[in-house]
């Protein structure tokens, strides 16, 4: 096995936990969309609502903390739609590199 081609199975390697890296991330921002969905869900039931602010419980304007909420929900998703676009990078890349990989060790 040539240094060139133990270079590329090292950086296929990094590729995968840099997937593994993204998958988290992507698993945190949509458990916390599901969270910010779930609280405007019971925000909607409700004509009382409070912020948590520390330990304290103020009462605050519904549609302040809506608009909290639904910032809080553009966020994630922005965050998630990023972390896509850098998958489907490192994604492109692994695959093409383990084309390389397979076609030398073939040869």
């Amino acid at each position: 096995m040539t240094a060139e081609m133990q270079k590329k199975i090292q950086e296929l390697q990094m590729l995968e936990q840099n997937l593994q890296n993204f998958l988290i991330q992507k698993q945190n921002f949509q458990m916390q969309l599901v969270e910010v969905d779930s609280a405007i869900e019971e925000l909607a039931k409700t004509d009382k609502a409070y912020k948590i602010v520390g330990n304290l419980m103020i009462l605050s304007k519904k549609e302040d903390l809506e608009a909290d909420l639904k910032n809080k929900r553009e966020m994630a998703e922005l965050r998630i739609k990023s972390i896509e676009k850098q998958e489907k990078s490192i994604k492109d890349r692994a695959s093409k590199l383990q084309k390389e990989v397979l076609g030398q060790m073939e040869e």
